[in-house]
């Protein structure tokens, strides 16, 4: 957990503190999700796997008969945003032939973590009934994380999931949540050592079968690239099929702006 080059935690996870008019992105993001929804025939919007109001996901189509099903678990440290707000990055994906599932989950602090990720398993679940095929999952920031805890040897996919996965991608994902027991966003996550250590990919064996892929930006804050390595570093001690990008000069919301096109490096990893 000691990183001596690390005095301010909560400056290590301050992503939107060191990009320049990152303030206006979540209206960008949703004011562009909400274009797509529009012209998009093919997507299905809020279609449930639970009981609560956020155990919802939408699938995305594409024109022809699904090549498998790729699924996005969005960000936002477990505290902030939605489903709605990353419809377009299915773009990537659908182009290339794929379903794409993009979840909802219940937040911070009515839950802790660990309900997130068996929502998130659930979700999935219930998004493979309705796609046939190969599965690939990927998230982003605390979505990286929740797709990392899906291979986990404490996995909540059913077997019959886990058989059809064969990749799962963590973008700028967390994987060791120890660190957060250090930030004030503890206030409302209420990890405690037992939580977070329970919830940190690092401290987990990796499933037989699915390949990973951790993909981070060069420009991201050092903690998200050491995090990146670290459980890459891990998994491929433990013979896992695992591999790790540095994405260029990317920072912490660049980096997933490829998946809305077919043709970038991150979609054509992700589908390929």
């Amino acid at each position: 957990m000691r990183n001596p080059g690390i005095v301010d935690w909560d400056d290590a996870f301050a992503n939107m503190a060191y990009i320049p008019g990152s303030d206006g992105l979540p209206a960008l993001w949703a004011e562009r999700a909400l274009a797509y929804r529009a012209a998009t025939p093919g997507a299905q919007l809020d279609i449930p796997y639970g009981d609560h109001p956020r155990e919802k996901f939408d699938l995305v189509l594409p024109d022809g008969a699904p090549k498998g099903l790729v699924v996005f678990v969005h960000g936002g440290y477990w505290m902030q945003l939605d489903k709605s707000y990353w419809t377009d990055l299915a773009e990537g994906a659908r182009a290339q032939g794929w379903a794409v599932c993009l979840p909802s989950y219940t937040l911070a602090p009515e839950v802790w973590i660990s309900h997130m990720t068996t929502q998130v398993g659930a979700a999935i679940d219930a998004a493979a009934d309705r796609v046939a095929g190969p599965i690939r999952i990927s998230g982003h920031s605390a979505g990286g994380h929740l797709v990392s805890r899906m291979i986990c040897d404490d996995t909540p996919l059913s077997k019959a999931v886990l058989d059809r996965l064969e990749l799962c991608m963590s973008i700028s994902g967390l994987h060791d949540l120890r660190p957060l027991l250090k930030t004030q966003m503890n206030d409302t996550l209420r990890l405690d050592m037992q939580e977070a250590s329970r919830e940190s990919a690092v401290l987990h064996r990796p499933v037989t079968g699915p390949r990973f892929h951790a993909w981070t930006g060069g420009g991201e804050r050092p903690e998200f690239i050491r995090q990146a390595k670290l459980l890459d570093d891990i998994w491929s001690s433990l013979d896992a099929q695992s591999t790790c990008t540095i994405d260029g000069g990317h920072h912490h919301f660049s980096v997933i702006e490829g998946l809305k096109d077919p043709d970038a490096a991150i979609t054509k990893t992700l589908t390929s």
